[in-house]
This record gives C-alpha cells, structure tokens and sequence, in this order.
C-alpha cells in the first residue's frame, strides 16, 4: 500500500530477514522510501534465542534499540556488555567506527524497534559511546485514555546528537490523538498493535504514516491502539547509507 496525500505517504513494513535469522518489518529504507532525513533506517525485529545479529561496524550515524517485549544484549568493543529489557532502550553513537553484537536475551521472543538517526557531516569522526536506560527511567503519562512514554525528547534521560522525540503512545477505545508537529521536522507514525483511523484510511499493525515538514496531523481508535510517534529536525544534507556505514 503506498498512497500520499498532501505531505503525508503511508507505507507497509517490508518482512525481511537480517543478521543471523532475525525476521524484521523493515519500514524504511526501501522502494517506497528511501530515508526521511534525518531518520536512515527503521526496523521493528523479532529475534528468537537461536537467532541473533553477530559482530559487525557501524560509522556515520546514532541508534536506538527500543525493546517492547524480551531482552537484547549489546557487546561492543569498548568494553560495553549490557542488557536492556521490555520497555528500556539503548543507544550508541557510532562515529567514526563502533563494533557491536546484538544478541537475544531471553530463551523466548526478543521483540522491540531499532532506529537510525543520521549525524550531521561534521560528527561523523566522533568518538563512539553507548547508553543504556532502564524502564523505570522513562517519563510516562496518562490522560483521558492517552498514554505517552517519552523514549526521546523532553525530561528523557537519553540523549542523541540530533533533536528528535520519540514517543511510545497507547489509546483506549474512541480516543482522538493530535500532534504539531515543528515546522520543517520530518518523522512517522509506525503502527505496533490494533488499528489506527487517519483520514479515511484504517491502518493496522506494520502500517507507517510518513510526515514530511511539520503540519498537524490526527489520528483515531475504534479499539485500543499503541504506536510509535518519531519527529526530528533534519540536517538537509545528503543521506549515503552504504551497508551499515552511513557516509
């Protein structure tokens, strides 16, 4: 499915696979869209004990592992060798170079989104680091039916180069969701359970409404619904992902 209209495009998740047996929904990068800068990637991964996405580099770029249900483990060659559980989230700054595996950390499904966000040309020589957040570390609220956890943005504890929020969002039955978005900020609205009303269209699990130059948009439920809201200033400048360097 891939219908635009006005600065909006909907999409569907690709099923692939990646690393070592890991089935993914791979949102973007692909034929429908390329990047939406200065988000690079998007994957929602389903990661099973006897898969995993062994060690290999990353330059070029920041990432955030964000788990909904199991565990991944991160062991990189700074010396990191952490776990991040359901509802906690991880992220490293590549840089200049950063090797890392991802492996499950549970014997059953390992369930979560993992995010690239490209750093402006002059970052891309940094020095790579890692953050870990814990669940707890999150701020949440809930109102009226609309629960808002703040993965990245105001109050949250992880921090990236680039302005971007990242919003885990669940509604109850018959809710009415509104967001500004900033002028010029590009994002999505990736649907992860039940469905989703925006503008005549019913949008369901694996579904992606790609936003492009700020604007309002709404969205409404019928049942309770739960998505991912990611916005972030661009860097206008060209996007060259090349394997899992971004140049």
């Amino acid at each position: 499915m891939n219908k635009k209209t006005n600065k909006i495009q909907i999409i569907k998740a690709r099923s692939t696979q990646d690393g070592a047996g890991a089935q993914i929904k791979r949102v973007f990068p692909g034929f429908d869209l390329r990047h939406n800068d200065p988000f690079v990637l998007l994957d929602e991964f389903f990661v099973t004990s006897e898969a995993s996405f062994p060690e290999h580099p990353h330059g070029g770029f920041e990432a955030i592992t964000y788990m909904l249900e199991g565990g991944f483990r991160h062991k990189d060659n700074l010396g990191n060798d952490s776990v991040v559980s359901a509802r906690g989230a991880q992220r490293f700054t590549a840089g200049k170079v950063i090797r890392h595996a991802e492996l499950p950390a549970t014997k059953n499904m390992n369930h979560g989104l993992q995010l690239w966000i490209n750093l402006p040309q002059k970052l891309k020589n940094i020095d790579p680091n890692y953050q870990k957040v814990d669940a707890s570390n999150f701020p949440e609220s809930d109102r009226k039916g609309i629960k808002i956890r703040t993965i990245v943005g105001p109050n949250s504890p992880l921090k990236l180069k680039t302005a971007i929020n990242f919003l885990d969002i669940s509604l109850e039955n018959d809710k009415e969701f509104n967001y500004q978005i900033p002028d010029g900020w590009n994002g999505l609205i990736y649907i992860l359970e039940n469905e989703l009303h925006y503008q005549e269209a019913a949008l369901t699990t694996g579904h992606a409404i790609i936003l492009k130059n700020g604007g309002i948009f709404k969205v409404k439920t019928k049942a309770p619904a739960r998505f991912a809201l990611i916005i972030g200033k661009p860097h206008n400048q060209p996007i060259r992902l090349q394997g899992s360097f971004v140049l």
